[in-house]
């Protein structure tokens, strides 16, 4: 089936990081925030809860470099992986591990943070050695909250790859109005000018010793602005991790995929999550074979399965919650405005 039938399945995909009308973002750089080398708090959400909502396959101490993935927004990681990178990982007899966060990812990402620590710490010490955190839109962003603000983590993670992620918001997208409406809290979190993200991108975006492959389209319609390599909201540039920026577009001028077929079916960024996960280092693009631009899908994905286009049709009701907030099937939280930031986030601390 051609890729274009499928976009009619999924176009209320592509909206699950609606967010707050644009405002220019505080220096993030100033004392207010937190030091780099501060441990991180006690995680608050229950150990037993923790665990179940961490789904792992494979020995994570034998293989190929294991992997921990985080989900976008409004969506299970069923629905985010089961069809691509979980079929891709297992064939590859590379262990990982999915995090099922709360209220589809749609609640409060400081408490989705809890969940990416405890896997972090969990997938770690099962593997003895070293890991991936990998993810797609707000989950290809969420992880560096856990590294940011739990120091012990960073020891722990080898790359980042990101997809898409929303490393310093949204200008796209302006449902969500102080005072107007009322809308999932990490919608509210991932505007351009969310104190989150402040906070997420304060003092240092990235550490030593972690390498970092932020992967993402010009033709992003969700995560804004993406159109050039200088002004990506995906980009990371402070720091002293490795740093990888790349575009599709880097690789294959004419590559048309969004948003959604990013972080799900796109053969470039296929090819660059992989180049990350089997070198030193971040991706590097010049690794890349052309002849990736002649392909439709990436590989191990099916089109002629049914849960090629079940798997989007699902996440469908999750995703009503933000781009329809008066039709919230799945019990996801509203709230009138922006959560609170956590005591932990500040110099001044708790």
């Amino acid at each position: 089936m051609p890729r274009k039938l499928i976009l009619p399945c999924v176009l209320l995909v592509v909206l699950a990081l609606s967010a707050t009308a644009y405002v220019a973002p505080a220096d993030a750089s100033g004392t207010r925030w937190a030091p780099l080398d501060r441990p991180g708090p006690a995680l608050v959400v229950p150990h037993r809860v923790l665990r179940v909502a961490l789904a792992c396959h494979g020995d994570p101490s034998r293989g190929p470099e294991p992997v921990l993935l985080s989900p976008a927004t409004g969506v299970t990681p069923g629905q985010n992986y089961s069809r691509n990178y979980e079929t891709a990982f297992t064939a590859q007899h590379r262990a990982w591990c999915a995090l099922t966060m709360p209220h589809r990812t749609l609640g409060d990402i400081q408490t989705a943070a809890e969940y990416l620590v405890f896997g972090i710490r969990r997938m770690h010490a099962r593997a003895g050695r070293r890991i991936a955190v990998m993810g797609h839109s707000q989950g290809g962003m969420s992880m560096r909250w856990a590294l940011r603000f739990w120091p012990d983590t960073r020891r722990m993670v080898d790359d980042v790859v990101g997809m898409a992620g929303s490393n310093h918001g949204t200008t796209a997208l302006h449902q969500c109005v102080v005072g107007l409406t009322r809308c999932p809290p990490a919608v509210w979190q991932q505007g351009a000018g969310a104190r989150f993200i402040q906070a997420l991108n304060s003092r240092a975006e990235t550490f030593a010793g972690i390498s970092y492959t932020e992967v993402f389209t010009h033709t992003d319609e969700v995560v804004q602005p993406n159109s050039t390599d200088a002004t990506s909201s995906s980009a990371l540039h402070t720091g002293r991790g490795r740093i990888s920026n790349v575009a599709t577009q880097d690789v294959c001028p004419a590559d048309v995929d969004e948003h959604l077929l990013v972080g799900t079916v796109d053969p470039v960024t296929y090819a660059l999550v992989m180049d990350a996960l089997t070198h030193r280092g971040p991706a590097d693009p010049a690794r890349i074979d052309g002849s990736v631009c002649q392909q439709v899908y990436q590989p191990y994905v099916d089109p002629t399965t049914v849960d090629t286009y079940l798997q989007p049709l699902q996440a469908i009701p999750g995703l009503l919650g933000v781009t329809a907030p008066d039709v919230n099937v799945v019990g996801a939280p509203e709230v009138p405005a922006e959560p609170r930031l956590r005591c932990y986030v500040f110099a001044r601390g708790c």
